[in-house]
């Protein structure tokens, strides 16, 4: 046993699969689990080769030696044995780049580190584990090669599996309510009341009642989940005493609009006329309550293979995404600062929005540091509220008082590897296979769409979403965005019109859904995009991705 007490780092959970790992670093040696059939090695174990399905499998020792594929220097995030500032970085292995571990960079200036930089891991006794953290090499006359991508950005469309025939499940649905509670922050009222009043709004908006409904559909779906869902299809039916037909609530989907996809299949098949769809989020009054002492948070061991290393937020990652984004194709703070800058432009038309006071390139490049390269203003923001949005039967939905919005294509496939820090280097993970799978069940094109409400969690999704569609080439993104004027409202690519989430609030992309409705619908206001006729929805920020192409009847 290690003679060091525990630090107060969130410590990984032994287990059968895991404990080697963890506890490898006991005679100062890095192993790896190892397919003996094909030499491959791989991280996070698996019971199963990735690469050829074989089962002969050990554990291999490796040298410790690898190349610092990214980083990012915390500022904001900390805790027990973590206190900020401290560099998370992504390090690829000699032996075989395609296996990247998520550590710290210790003993280092942060200003001297380089992607490409020589490190070697070194372990540090912490409780009953050995963590292995790198330190940079003595050895650095050249940067090494970085890590590149199992499939090249620009190839994912080589993987995609079209449908069998012309006949799509999207042309049996529409879109024909969409309803919003209050948002704002800390509103300190119970979760559910707020699920209720954006459903309610939502039946009225269809010209429906609640014995319409017969589905319903939610993301995340019931759980301990804090500040991100209200209790799911259980809660709901409890408060309402429905009696659907069809529901479905999971976490593994991309957010939102993996559950109204779902509806949309599930309405195609049959199993229900008019689903509700709904997400709801708490985020300030669950942060609020947890201050107080009011909610006690949970304890113990992780399962990830990133809290171990401070990397506690999603911003850990995509920031090392950027970086990397910003070293191969030269993109800048200044082109995230245009996609900032936009969606608060649009936001001041939104009375609903959060924050809709004006803001300069200056505001934006000076704010605090988050994680580099992001600052305060690359993050969305927290609060309270709910969406809830209808998907009805086609044949329904002529019957109705409003005009439906229609389903012209989704895209779905799952491409890449969905370990966060294994996925793509260049992107935010679970973009490129989602947009090359949407084009496949469309004869419209990226030319075509008139507003874009795409996932902006963070800036840099923001951008992932628009190279990945089309809408610029992989790596011109600096290029499109700067000046913003081709994502402002009369550009080439209205983005984000009532202020994305980064400054009308984090919705998880059920706003962005909603917005389009709302443009679609002509019935915008002040920040209505004239002729609008088809709109893209992105979801997801490291989750699994997708996207939603909507149309109006022609």
């Amino acid at each position: 046993m290690p003679d060091a007490p525990a630090s107060g780092r969130p410590l990984p959970l032994l287990t059968l699969d895991t404990e080697f790992f963890w506890t490898s670093g006991a005679d100062g040696v890095l192993r790896l689990r190892h397919c003996r059939s094909c030499d491959a090695l791989q991280h996070p174990p698996q019971p199963v080769c990735r690469y050829c399905r074989g089962h002969d499998l050990d554990v291999r020792a490796v040298s410790g030696a690898a190349t610092l594929a990214s980083f990012t220097v915390n500022h904001r995030f900390g805790g027990p044995g973590l206190p900020p500032p401290y560099v998370v970085a992504t390090v690829a292995l000699v032996e075989d780049p395609r296996i990247r571990l998520t550590t710290n960079i210790i003993d280092a200036d942060p200003a001297d580190l380089r992607l490409g930089a020589r490190v070697q891991v070194v372990f540090e006794p912490d409780g009953d584990v050995w963590l292995p953290l790198f330190r940079l090499s003595a050895d650095q006359a050249a940067p090494d090669p970085l890590p590149v991508d199992e499939i090249a950005p620009d190839r994912f469309g080589e993987h995609i599996r079209v449908g069998l025939s012309r006949r799509k499940f999207e042309d049996e649905v529409a879109l024909t309510g969409a309803g919003m509670s209050r948002i704002g922050r800390r509103l300190m009222v119970p979760p559910l009341e707020l699920t209720v009043e954006a459903c309610e709004k939502a039946v009225a908006d269809a010209g429906l009642t609640f014995a319409d409904i017969d589905g319903l559909s939610s993301y995340p779906g019931g759980g301990n989940l804090g500040g991100f869902a209200e209790g799911g299809v259980t809660a709901l039916e409890a408060a309402l005493g429905l009696r659907p037909t069809w529901h479905n609530g999971g976490i593994e989907t991309f957010g939102p609009a993996g559950s109204v996809i779902a509806a949309m299949t599930a309405v195609a098949a049959g199993l229900a006329r008019h689903v509700l769809c709904f997400r709801t989020v708490w985020e300030s009054t669950f942060g609020e309550l947890m201050k107080a002492g009011r909610i006690t948070p949970s304890g113990g061991r992780t399962t990830s293979w990133l809290a171990p290393f401070g990397a506690s937020s999603a911003a850990h990652t995509l920031a090392q995404k950027a970086q990397r984004h910003f070293h191969d194709y030269g993109t800048t703070r200044e082109t995230l600062g245009w996609i900032a800058l936009n969606q608060r432009a649009n936001a001041e038309l939104d009375p609903t929005a959060v924050y809709r006071s004006p803001m300069t390139m200056d505001d934006y490049l000076t704010a605090r540091p988050v994680t580099t390269p992001f600052g305060l203003y690359d993050c969305d923001v927290p609060c309270d509220g709910a969406v809830a949005v209808i998907v009805s039967a086609v044949e329904a939905a002529r019957d109705l008082p409003g005009t439906p919005v229609l389903v012209e294509a989704v895209g779905t496939q799952i491409v890449e590897r969905l370990e966060w820090d294994q996925s793509t280097l260049t992107h935010e993970p679970q973009v490129l296979g989602p947009a090359a799978h949407l084009w496949t069940r469309t004869d419209l094109r990226p030319a075509d769409v008139d507003v874009a409400q795409l996932y902006d969690g963070f800036t840099f999704n923001c951008l992932s979403w628009i190279e990945a569609l089309g809408f610029c080439g992989i790596g011109e993104a600096a290029d499109f965005l700067e000046g913003g004027k081709n994502i402002a409202r009369d550009g080439l690519l209205p983005l984000n019109t009532h202020g994305g989430q980064l400054s009308h609030g984090r919705t998880h992309g059920m706003g962005l859904l909603h917005e389009a409705i709302v443009q679609l619908r002509g019935a915008a206001g002040p920040r209505q995009v004239d002729g609008a006729r088809v709109a893209v929805v992105s979801s997801g920020g490291l989750t699994p991705g997708g996207a939603i192409l909507l149309r109006t009847e022609t």
